[in-house]
């Protein structure tokens, strides 16, 4: 027997409407115990609303750090006996069901503590005027303004090579740095979100081919990239195009197979942490995605986590799946932008 719907109060920007499992596709295939540890980060975190809200929550966490299920059928009849599922769909019945997936990754890049060769392009701690003085400069105000330039002198976190590769770094809001010592010796850090200039986020892909540059449907990363290397005087614009510049404090990174923090604070993992929009979803809500691989078309359907954000990330139905670090990362994540259904699971 169901129990009454969950708060509408915590998903304001989404219906939820009861489905049976069945209704999950492909919900028995999935290598379901692979999200243990993610949901199990997620609970470490739950947002205090969440608690208030729905106090389930706290029993079904406590139970979840203790049990062990030894394979996959276990964890999914762990989760069916303690949780309901809920279709997640837009508050207009009249809207379509279906929303977009999109993918994002934790970029790796070459870089220096100081200026020197190629290695020019700084990253940037967030300036001390910063949360006095909103919005901040424009990312064009920051390459000609003095008083930009004044209020950065001395937050320079390292420096890379590319301008695309420093957007790139902004736009994920998270990356590694290989900084190489004069003695060539390698050090790899991360640089994770710490703030904005609170300037509107423009998409240069958008750009592009509001320009007639390259056709709809083909603003990846690499097509982005090869225009670049194709107009190199116009990079300039293309990224004045973007007035948003993203800040970053730096991490160490003890452990390279441990992803970067979300916006719910938690370690994320590939293919098992989304980011959404939380006013429809709730962070460290278990989540099960219908949709496909960029390259291949072939169906992700998998548990996954809510588990962080971005300003791009709006919308009911709405989805950035992240796929980890690496090349395979990247060309995964460059080109995803596919159709999703999505279900929420809530403690009963």
């Amino acid at each position: 027997m169901r129990t009454a719907e969950p708060p509408a109060s915590l998903h304001p920007a989404s219906r939820w409407q009861a489905a049976p499992w069945a209704d999950l596709p492909d919900w028995g295939l999935d290598r379901t115990r692979e999200a243990w540890q993610a949901m199990l980060r997620g609970c470490e975190r739950m947002p205090t609303d969440v608690l208030r809200s729905a106090p389930a929550w706290t029993a079904l966490c406590q139970e979840a750090l203790r049990a062990a299920p030894t394979d996959d059928a276990a964890a999914r009849a762990w989760l069916m006996q303690r949780m309901n599922a809920y279709r997640v769909l837009p508050l207009d019945a009249a809207a379509p069901g279906e929303g977009l997936a999109t993918g994002y990754f934790e970029p790796q890049v070459d870089a220096s503590r100081t200026p020197r060769g190629a290695l020019r392009v700084p990253l940037y701690a967030p300036p001390a005027e910063l949360a006095a003085r909103k919005p901040w400069y424009t990312r064009a105000q920051i390459d000609t303004l003095p008083a930009a330039q004044a209020a950065l002198r001395g937050r320079e976190i390292a420096y890379v090579a590319d301008p695309l590769d420093a957007l790139l770094l902004q736009v994920q809001g998270s990356g590694r740095l290989r900084l190489v010592g004069a003695d060539g010796r390698a050090q790899v850090v991360r640089v994770a979100f710490a703030g904005h200039n609170d300037q509107p986020y423009v998409s240069v892909g958008r750009w592009l081919i509001d320009q007639g540059e390259i056709r709809p449907g083909e603003a990846s990363w690499p097509a982005i990239r090869d225009w670049a290397r194709r107009n190199p005087q116009r990079v300039p614009e293309l990224l004045a195009a973007n007035p948003r510049v993203v800040f970053f404090r730096e991490e160490p990174l003890p452990d390279a197979n441990i992803g970067p923090r979300g916006g719910q604070g938690v370690a994320l993992t590939p293919l098992r942490s989304i980011a959404v929009d939380p006013r429809s979803l709730p962070y460290g809500s278990p989540v099960w995605l219908d949709t496909s691989e960029p390259l291949t078309a072939t169906p992700l359907r998998r548990l996954m986590l809510a588990q962080d954000t971005g300003s791009a990330i709006t919308g009911a139905v709405r989805a950035d799946v992240f796929w980890g670090w690496g090349e395979r990362a990247e060309l995964q994540a460059g080109r995803m932008k596919q159709a999703l259904r999505m279900w929420v699971l809530w403690p009963k």
